[in-house]
């Protein structure tokens, strides 16, 4: 029994492949013997868990979780529950012999028999029938055999008196002497064993379908997780694919591209040589005539008398001057670096394969969280705030509602506004986000206030029931109402401003997309900030009526 208990137990599928008798140990494969609860609710023998403890904790075979282990034994305490289930599956499988009729049962036939527990004797069903059915008998108790109660139940251990009581305080059973030693507030608590029994039968009937429910929900878990492990394996799969076919398409165009990018190198590297010798052959003619006319003033200095120096000497000098003014070509015409701008031209073959697809929504995928409430919604603070929907809600204007329809989290376009205008350049849409955003926080904050009001008038109305004033409603009304033209206003400015930003758009590639999905994010903003606001006007308007008739009624009751 003692053989590979220290070996760790294998993965969940071979558990479910194990014998998962509740009466038999997963190490030693045997029925309990002292069974051992640990903090994990998994039970085990005794003496497969010794020696297992380590500084006072003992970590579960099964899933790993350590238990605080108390006493010089080093084992957890023994689990009394499990085993009483051992000594009664141990109790019938004996056979059992009637105390009347001698008649000797098999463990097949073990459901037929009964146990007198006022005689203590067990009974086969005939003997019930005839002998027990007397009216000497008629207030012995016969129960089941499996039911039996064995006499350690029956028996107060320190009164030697049978229980009567049951303490529903310390959850324990009493006898006579232990009811009457027991204080008088402590009394109120107690009641008689059946009515124990029957509640305790409820309540663990209670707690049965509570473990029955976790089960059926572990049950799904495991299901889903399991879903989810495949899912993961195909999804690996089909990533291993695309990272492949993506490097090797980017391995064919970096290939393309090396070859063009060496065709240009050699070509450079042809033109500039030649540029070179051509220039390097006109300074080597030149360097034999200036030596030629150096030596030629020297002689004729050195022969010529003064009237000879006169007569040839300007000649020589014109002659100089003339070879000096000549566009000779000392400086290169050019550079020896070769330049083939490879990480620009590499970055451009690329481009194309490692351009990001567009982010998926998640404004409006949360559902709502009741009638008349939606999900949270993120501001660019931090905060949350509840959105007040209504099933029917109006559409907003025509002009909002044909504009395009990008719906990008109003907390990321104030991070990706917040990113642009930090670059500090000086660019007519970053000032227009500058002004954009400025805007935008006042109508937020005004339309927050509104749903605030609305949201409270509401709570009072349905949960309270108290009084409201009806100017108090004209007032939310007639703000909502000049909120929405205001929206509207600023919508169509920002809408004006599309010509001019799509000019701006067409310079470069990657600010036109940074810049146009900041902008349809700001147009996506401000159509849903007036949906909210429609929305809030319209439940406003659908309270109006109540709160008037409540008014009404306070009118009434005022004079009396």
């Amino acid at each position: 029994m003692a053989g590979g208990i220290f070996s760790p137990l294998g993965s969940c599928s071979e558990l479910e492949k194990a014998n998962c008798h509740p009466l038999v140990c997963l190490l030693c494969h045997e029925p309990y013997q002292h069974p051992c609860l640990l903090d994990c609710y998994h039970n085990f023998c005794a003496s497969c868990l010794r020696g297992r403890a380590s500084d006072g904790r003992l970590r579960c075979p099964l899933c790993g979780h350590p238990s605080v282990v108390r006493g010089g034994t080093g084992l957890p305490p023994v689990d009394r529950l499990l085993q009483f289930l051992v000594d009664s599956s141990a109790d019938g499988e004996e056979d059992v012999q009637c105390a009347n009729c001698d008649r000797r049962c098999a463990k097949a036939e073990l459901d037929t028999m009964y146990f007198c527990n006022t005689c203590g004797q067990p009974l086969c069903a005939p003997c019930r029938e005839e002998t027990h059915r007397a009216k000497m008998f008629a207030r012995h108790e016969i129960v089941s055999l499996s039911k039996r109660t064995k006499d350690i139940h029956k028996k107060c251990p320190l009164h030697e008196e049978p229980y009567i009581m049951f303490s529903t305080e310390k959850k324990s059973m009493l006898c006579i002497n232990c009811f009457r030693d027991m204080q008088g507030e402590s009394r109120a608590h107690c009641i008689d064993i059946e009515t124990a029994y029957m509640q305790g039968c409820q309540r663990l009937d209670q707690a049965v379908m509570a473990v029955k429910e976790l089960q059926t929900s572990t049950r799904e878990a495991i299901v889903l997780l399991k879903a989810m492990i495949e899912e993961v394996r195909n999804s690996a799969s089909e990533e291993e694919a695309a990272i492949n076919s993506l490097f090797g398409r980017m391995q064919e165009q970096l290939s393309e591209r090396k070859k063009t990018l060496l065709k240009a190198v050699q070509s450079q590297h042809e033109e500039k040589e030649k540029a070179f010798k051509e220039q390097l052959a006109h300074l080597a003619s030149l360097l034999p005539t200036l030596q030629v006319h150096l030596v030629t003033c020297s002689a004729f200095l050195s022969s010529a008398n003064k009237a000879e120096f006169l007569d040839l000497g300007y000649q020589l000098m014109e002659r100089l001057q003339r070879i000096v003014k000549l566009p000779h070509r000392l400086r290169p015409a050019q550079t020896s670096k070769i330049n083939s701008e490879y990480r620009a031209e590499f970055a451009r073959c690329l481009e194309p394969l490692l351009v990001l697809s567009p982010r998926r929504s998640v404004v409006g995928s949360a559902g709502g969280i009741g009638p008349g409430i939606a999900g949270t919604n993120m501001l660019p603070g931090g905060q949350c705030s509840k959105t007040l929907m209504v099933p029917s809600c109006p559409t907003a204007g025509d002009k909002m509602s044909a504009g395009p329809m990008v719906r990008k989290p109003t907390m990321h376009r104030y991070i990706s506004t917040k990113v642009l205008l930090a670059e500090g350049r000086e660019t007519p849409f970053a000032e227009h986000c500058r002004n954009y955003e400025n805007t935008y926080r006042m109508l937020q904050t005004e339309v927050q206030g509104l749903k605030d009001q609305v949201q409270e008038l509401h709570r009072d109305l349905t949960k309270h029931h108290s009084l409201i004033k009806t100017e108090i409603m004209s007032e939310i009304l007639q703000k909502s109402l000049q909120m929405d033209v205001q929206i509207a206003a600023h919508y169509s400015a920002v809408e004006m401003m599309r010509s001019v930003f799509e000019e701006v758009w067409e310079e470069t590639y990657q600010r036109v997309a940074n810049e146009q999905e900041i902008y349809e994010a700001q147009l996506h903003d401000l159509l849903q900030l007036r949906q909210e606001n429609s929305c809030l006007t319209t439940i406003t308007k659908q309270i109006a009526p109540y709160v008037r008739s409540i008014a009404k009624v306070k009118e009434r009751l005022e004079p009396r």
